[in-house]
């Protein structure tokens, strides 16, 4: 093809780019494109351990028991989270059938509704391109993307922490009506019911927390008396406090472990030994708001800057929640990579209302980082055999690897559009090829992991061990747990010399795990038949020791043996 005949290709292109960024029907054709990919892939990989697996298997444990109070795991009480996440994915297995799509349904259900909040929320504050923006960078997002198509209750929790933000943000506007304004403050009462059903007390507490430094940066206080108490609260009340009076009276010591074990000593002391240093997110956040990285000291500026025009200061109030929620993350004694995650969509409201106002030329520079991203990833991936060990063999890397290459040579090729549409002022255009590339992308890299997650599932092992197991043979998880193993055996293991999580479970019913080796070793030489999950190194001990068993599946990790 000719130059000037690409050059005619892509200026097409960027047109029909331009084309579906306006009209109500094209945009609803974008946001049904964006719908099929969005959950196309969530029943694509196996479940891994330890978050998927647990989660799906006290949802599983729920829809078969019927008791919709008390969550267990693996037949044990389990009272960490509360029970929102679990109802919902009872509900999926209900519907869809035992699936790792269904698993992952609630996650990527309520990713996805974020991303419809935030372009919903820019719509109303600030126009109809606003709204498109905030859609594209949302729906863009790495992290975003990511913890949509994995199952965890982070995401679930940041809907619901997103949902309050958004309807904070426009019943408290200049200019909303009194109609208005109540409906929006029982979205947020309502929502923080949400949140808090979701992970705990977390879900008041950030809210709760930027609306007070808000109001103390900003020596703003009228809006604390448009807040609806006398009807948000009890609403509040009414969703969020039954599940917690019905679990506290039919477990006594619910109230003890959940509010105290798990939100204040797990954020105040090293119990839960999930260190890190201060800087923990630091690279999280960088990482996590790819492709718009370069944006944040803009979207910085932008939140601090203040509009004299109007009392309530939005684009305020979005930069002190995302301070928030970083720093209170960040000096806790107990840290994952997915907790700041509510800070992102209140980032993609900013990039929002920021790309309303930068010019399409000054764009293109941001477009650096990610594309030299690429490239390295693009450079490594030919040499994945050299990252290999032997708990993780080179032929595990190298399907992460393509992939991984595949995902980085598309992102790099669309950004090279994406450039020239930028450099020809078509800002929306190239602002949906970005977008829509990084999903793509981010989505093509998690696919890879599937290889790498074997290791982390038991999906291969039990259709391996399927075969040879009997309805009533009992099966053993010894000196390990492998969290997806109850999930994909449809059916509780007996744990042996493992605790962990389960310490508080175990304690409450210790009939119904082994607490040693040496009762493991009689109760398994008494078996006629049975089946048993073991670490590689213990089953070489153990086969040195005589132990009757045959081999019916191992990988570089673990060994699943029978009895028979």
């Amino acid at each position: 093809m000719s130059g000037t005949s690409a050059a005619r290709a892509e200026s097409g292109f960027t047109r029909v780019l331009d084309a579906a960024c306006s009209g109500t029907a094209r945009q609803a054709a974008c946001w049904a494109l964006l719908a099929l990919a969005w959950f196309a892939s969530l029943g694509y990989r196996a479940l891994i351990t330890p978050d998927e697996g647990r989660y799906a298997t006290i949802a599983l444990e729920m829809m078969r028991s019927g008791d919709w109070i008390t969550p267990r795991l693996n037949g044990f009480l389990y009272f960490e989270k509360p029970a929102l996440q679990y109802w919902m994915g009872a509900l999926a297995f209900h519907l869809f059938g035992v699936n790792d799509f269904a698993a992952r349904l609630w996650p990527g259900l309520t990713g996805f509704l974020t991303v419809v909040a935030v372009a919903y929320t820019a719509r109303r504050l600030w126009g109809q391109a606003a709204g498109a923006h905030a859609a594209m960078v949302a729906a863009g997002t790495t992290w975003i993307v990511a913890n949509s198509h994995f199952l965890s209750l982070d995401m679930g929790l940041t809907f619901f922490l997103t949902l309050a933000l958004c309807a904070f943000l426009l019943a408290q506007r200049d200019g909303a009506g009194d109609d208005e304004r109540r409906r929006a403050m029982w979205v947020t009462w309502a929502a923080m019911a949400g949140a808090t059903l979701s992970k705990g007390l977390v879900g008041v507490l950030i809210p709760g927390a930027t609306l007070v430094l808000y109001s103390l940066l900003n020596r703003q206080w009228a809006f604390w008396r448009r807040m609806h108490w006398a009807t948000g609260l009890p609403l509040f009340l009414a969703l969020a406090a039954p599940w917690f009076v019905a679990v506290s009276l039919r477990n006594p010591d619910f109230f003890e472990f959940f509010f105290i074990h798990e939100h204040f000593q797990r954020y105040l002391t090293d119990e839960a030994q999930r260190l890190g240093a201060p800087w923990y997110f630091v690279p999280i956040l960088l990482f996590g708001f790819l492709p718009w990285t370069t944006t944040l000291p803009a979207l910085a500026r932008l939140g601090a800057r203040r509009d004299d025009s109007q009392s309530f200061q939005p684009l305020r109030l979005l930069l002190v929640w995302s301070v928030f929620v970083f720093v209170f993350f960040s000096v806790s004694r107990s840290k994952l990579p997915s907790y700041i995650l509510p800070m992102f969509p209140a980032l993609a409201l900013l990039a929002a209302a920021w790309l309303q106002r930068v010019d399409a030329s000054r764009l293109s520079r941001h477009l650096l980082l990610p594309v030299a991203g690429c490239l390295f990833m693009l450079a490594i991936a030919p040499f994945a055999d050299r990252f290999a060990t032997h708990d993780t063999p080179a032929e595990i890397l190298r399907p992460m690897a393509l992939m991984m290459a595949l995902g980085a040579a598309l992102f790099v090729a669309a950004a090279a559009v994406a450039w020239r549409a930028l450099r020809r002022g078509r800002k929306n255009a190239a602002t949906l090829l970005i977008a829509a590339a990084s999903l793509v992308s981010v989505t093509l890299v998690m696919s890879g992991h599937d290889s790498h997650g074997s290791l982390k599932s038991s999906e291969e092992a039990v259709e391996a061990l399927a075969p040879e197991l009997r309805a009533d043979d009992p099966v053993f998880s010894v000196a390990m747990y492998d969290q997806t193993l109850p999930y994909y055996l449809r059916r509780d293991v007996t744990l042996v010399a493992y605790s962990g999580e389960l310490a508080f479970g175990q304690r409450h019913d210790p009939q119904r795990w082994i607490p040693t080796l040496e009762q493991f070793d009689a109760r398994w030489r008494a078996l006629p038949r049975g089946a048993a999950m073991m670490p590689r190194a213990l089953f070489l001990q153990m086969q040195h020791a005589g132990l009757p068993m045959r081999v019916v599946y191992e990988d570089p990790r673990r060994v699943v043996v029978v009895r028979s």
